[in-house]
């Protein structure tokens, strides 16, 4: 119990070095690989079940070739599409914003550096390098959840194209 009390001061030291930017940061980037890990889950586990799903009900399916056919066909591709399209655009958004975040607190680190100066002049060095090493952490910090963010970003939207373009072909238009 005390070490994971220990643990949970230490976190808090940690987030107490980059102001309250930080746990914004903290939030984003949480939510942000609740996302990516549930897109990952769901292209390996229940995606391949609404695929199966589709070509049993295509090939179910007497008619292939009349125009209600292929309206059905595409209404099939479309709901798959629109499964795997869920939440990239919240994601890629993300990754988008947490650079923002740390550049936030960049200037917030700034600011405090500045308001240091102002009111003691060079004399506090130790609240002068407070703001400037908060400013740098957040920008660390937005920097590489966005960086990280962005690469898994990516890769489901290539494995999202890629699926959607097996789709097609499982479903084949005769």
């Amino acid at each position: 119990m005390n070490t994971l009390l220990a643990y949970y001061e230490q976190f808090l030291r940690f987030m107490d070095r980059g102001g309250p930017v930080v746990w914004a940061i903290l939030i984003a980037s949480t939510l942000m690989w609740t996302l990516i890990i549930e897109r990952y889950y769901f292209l390996h586990r229940v995606y391949p079940e609404h695929l199966r799903a589709a070509v049993r009900a295509w090939r179910a399916r007497a008619d292939h070739r009349s125009w209600h056919a292929r309206q059905i066909r595409d209404q099939m591709l479309s709901e798959l599409t629109v499964l795997l399209r869920r939440h990239l655009i919240l994601i890629r958004s993300l990754t988008t914003v947490l650079p923002l975040l740390g550049l936030l607190g960049t200037v917030t680190g700034m600011v405090t550096s500045f308001e240091v100066l102002r009111v003691f002049g060079t004399g506090n060095a130790r609240g002068l390098t407070a703001g400037i090493s908060q400013a740098l952490f957040t920008t660390l910090a937005g920097l590489l959840t966005a960086l990280s963010g962005l690469y898994f970003s990516l890769h489901l939207q290539r494995r999202t194209r890629a699926a959607v373009h097996e789709a097609e072909q499982a479903l084949p238009a005769i």
